[in-house]
C-alpha cells in the first residue's frame, strides 16, 4: 500500500490563514503496509523518508478484508504528511470525514497511530512511555488465560499457568447460553468456577468473561451463585448496545466487580460508559483506540477512579504499544497478554504462531513470574524481525462463527 508524496499534506494552518510548513526528525510518511501472519495478526509497517520504520498492529481479523480495505483508504490521507505529528493525525484519521466511527475504521486508525508513535520515539531515542510522562512502575503484571471458547479442563490448565509463573487467569464463562438457562447450564458454570476454587485456594485470582454471550435475563441466578468465589471481575455481561444496563448489572453482582470495554474505540464513548456508573474496571484495546487515546482513556478513568486493565490478546506489536501506555498510569494494575492463548492454535489449517515468532528479540515480551518488564527501547521497544513477517505473510480468512441453539436460532459468540 503506497501513494506519492504530496508536500502539502501534514501542514497545519495558523490562526491567520497562512500555512505552517513544520518538519519533524521523524520525516514524511512515504509507506504505509499490511503484513497477514498466523495465527490471526494483521502488523501495518509505516516508512518515512528519513528512514524511519514504526510498526503497528490491526485486529478484527474475522473482517480482514475490510480492514485492509480501510488501512489502504487511511494509507492514502495520511501519505505525505509529517509523521512526527502522531496527535494531529490521529485525528485527521478518525475525524477527519463526514462518516466515522466503527471498530474496521479505528483499528486501521490504531495500527497507524501505533506506528507513527513507534517513528516518533526512535526519532527521539526514547521509549513512548517517556514521551507520555515517564514510567511509574518497574514492571507490569500480567494475566493468562486458561480454557478457551467452550471451556473445559480448566484446572489442569490453571495449573499449567501457574507452574508459568501466572497468579491470575481468565476463562471463558460458558458457551452458547440461552434467555432463560437451565440449573444445569448455570451450575456448569459455577462448577468450573468452584473446581479452580477448590484445587488452588486463594494462590490462584480467577476473571471470568461472559464474552456479551449471556442474556440480561440470564445474569440474575449467575451472578448470585459466582459471588461466593470472590472472582476478580465478570467481564462484558451483556453485550454491547446494552452500556446503559450496566448499573443495574452491577446491582445484581453484590461484590463483585464489573469489567468491559474491550469493543469501544474512544474517550467519547468511554466518558458515558464512566458517567453512567456501575463499572469498575476499563479494558480499551489500544489496536481500537491508538495508543495516545489508550493513556487518555487510562487518565480519564483515573478521575472517576476506575481500573483499567487494558485487552490485549493480540500480537506482538500490540502488545508492546499497549505495555508503553501501562508504564506511565498508575490505575492499570494488570494486563491481559496471549501468550499460549487457545485462539493462536490455528484455524482451519492456519499454522499456530506466538509473538516471539516476529521479534529479532523476543524477551522484552516475555513473562517470567507473572510480570513483564518495563520496555525500555525506542519507540514502542521492540524490533520486529520484517524477514521473519514476510516469510508468514499470506492471505487468510478466518471463519465466521456460527454458534446456535439447539431451536436453531442464532446464538451469541
Amino acid at each position: 500500500m503506497t501513494g506519492g508524496t504530496d508536500p502539502g499534506r501534514g501542514s497545519a494552518r495558523s490562526a491567520e490563514g497562512g500555512t505552517v510548513r513544520s518538519r519533524t526528525a521523524a520525516g514524511r510518511i512515504t509507506d504505509v503496509s499490511v503484513f497477514c501472519v498466523p495465527p490471526r495478526w494483521m502488523l501495518v509497517r509505516v516508512r518515512t523518508d528519513a528512514g524511519l520504520t514504526g510498526w503497528g498492529e490491526a485486529i478484527v481479523p474475522k473482517r480482514r478484508r475490510a480492514v485492509l480495505g480501510a488501512v489502504e483508504d487511511i494509507a492514502a490521507n495520511v501519505t505525505g504528511a509529517d509523521a512526527g505529528r502522531a496527535g494531529e493525525l490521529w485525528h485527521r484519521m478518525r475525524r477527519g470525514a463526514f462518516f466515522r466511527g466503527g471498530p474496521v475504521l479505528a483499528t486501521a486508525a490504531a495500527a497507524v497511530d501505533q506506528a507513527l508513535w513507534d517513528i516518533k520515539g526512535r526519532s527521539l531515542s526514547a521509549p513512548v512511555h517517556e514521551l507520555l510522562g515517564g514510567t511509574v512502575r518497574e514492571h507490569i503484571p500480567v494475566y493468562a488465560w486458561i480454557g478457551g471458547d467452550r471451556p473445559s479442563d480448566v484446572v489442569e490448565h490453571a495449573r499449567a499457568r501457574l507452574a508459568q509463573g501466572f497468579r491470575t487467569v481468565k476463562m471463558n464463562a460458558t458457551e452458547e447460553l440461552d434467555h432463560l438457562p437451565t440449573a444445569r447450564a448455570v451450575d456448569a458454570v459455577t462448577e468450573r468456577v468452584g473446581a479452580l476454587r477448590d484445587a488452588f485456594g486463594d494462590r490462584l485470582d480467577i476473571a471470568l468473561d461472559f464474552h456479551g454471550r449471556v442474556h440480561r435475563t440470564a445474569l440474575r441466578p449467575l451472578l448470585a451463585e459466582l459471588e461466593q468465589y470472590r472472582l476478580l471481575w465478570v467481564e462484558e455481561p451483556l453485550a454491547p448496545g446494552h452500556e446503559d444496563l450496566l448499573p443495574e448489572v452491577a446491582g445484581l453482582a453484590g461484590a463483585t466487580r464489573i469489567a468491559t470495554g474491550e469493543r469501544l474505540t474512544s474517550r467519547w464513548e468511554f466518558r458515558l460508559l464512566l458517567q453512567r456508573g456501575g463499572v469498575d474496571v476499563l479494558q480499551p484495546d489500544v489496536s481500537l483506540t491508538g495508543l495516545h487515546e489508550l493513556a487518555v482513556i487510562c487518565r480519564l478513568a483515573e478521575s472517576y477512579d476506575v481500573a483499567v486493565v487494558p485487552h490485549c490478546p493480540n500480537g506482538p506489536v500490540s502488545l508492546a504499544a499497549s505495555l508503553q501506555v501501562a508504564a506511565a498510569c498508575l490505575n492499570v494494575p494488570l494486563h491481559e497478554q496471549s501468550l499460549g492463548l487457545h485462539y493462536h492454535s490455528g484455524y482451519a489449517g492456519l499454522p499456530a504462531g506466538e509473538m516471539g515468532d516476529y521479534l529479532a528479540d523476543p524477551a522484552p515480551l516475555t513473562p517470567a513470574d507473572g510480570v513483564l518488564p518495563v520496555p525500555y527501547g525506542p519507540g514502542n521497544g521492540i524490533e520486529v524481525d520484517e524477514a521473519a513477517v514476510r516469510a508468514r505473510d499470506g492471505a487468510w480468512t478466518l471463519p465466521d462463527p456460527d454458534w446456535r441453539h439447539p431451536d436453531g436460532r442464532t446464538a451469541e459468540w
